[in-house]
């Protein structure tokens, strides 16, 4: 049981019937920065609601290379891990902490019930879907249309605005794995980003000059 002070933030979205249920069964767990929360062959037995932090969504291909394909922020859920609750199979992707995070952990039985009998919950369940759908949308096109430098940007930009703020303190290789490629390519890149004073570097740090 969690108290439902740790819920206000969802109270615009469910009625009050789905946030007592949510309280009365739900768990409340913290992860710190790399934490894996969801792995790729996991049998899922919660869902996850993101209170605070964020939490990147990656797929591996079979060379053991992850690719971001979206980050989840405060009041998200992640909609690859509903799919694969609904469908009852093992996950097909992975969940990191990419800061610290507390999450509220929602049985998976609770989930078709609420959603066959309550509005608000099925509501947010759609627009879930609809929003994850969109960002890998988003992710693909940039696969497919963006040329690597731009790829990085649009990365670095993005992640000033989860962050709301312009020094962001990650390595050249976190950087690469994300956006599937190698640290030499992306160190590259960054100074080439420096000379144009889009971005200055520090170490194990950058700053975001133009966004």
């Amino acid at each position: 049981m969690i108290s439902k002070d740790n819920l206000q933030q969802f109270s615009y979205l469910f009625d009050e019937t789905i946030m007592n249920d949510i309280s009365n069964v739900a768990q409340l767990k913290t992860f710190r920065k790399n934490d894996i929360i969801i792995d790729i062959g996991q049998e899922l037995s919660h869902i996850p609601l993101l209170i605070n932090g964020n939490i990147k969504v990656l797929r591996e291909d079979n060379d053991g290379n992850e690719l971001l394909l979206y980050v989840l922020e405060s009041g998200d859920t992640c909609a690859m891990s509903l799919t694969c609750c609904m469908a009852k199979s093992v996950s097909k992707i992975r969940a990191i902490a990419d800061e610290n995070a507390t999450v509220i952990m929602i049985p998976i039985e609770y989930m078709t019930k609420w959603f066959n009998t309550n509005e608000s919950w099925r509501s947010f369940i759609l627009q879930s879907y609809q929003i994850r759908f969109d960002e890998m949308l988003e992710t693909i096109d940039t696969l497919a249309f963006m040329k690597m430098d731009q790829r990085l940007f649009k990365y670095l930009t993005d992640h000033v605005k989860l962050s709301a703020s312009t020094s962001l303190e990650i390595t050249h290789q976190e950087i690469a794995q994300d956006l599937h490629t190698s640290r030499v390519v992306i160190s590259r890149l960054l100074k080439q980003l420096e000379k144009e004073k889009k971005i200055e570097l520090g170490r194990n740090k950058i700053i975001i000059l133009d966004f």
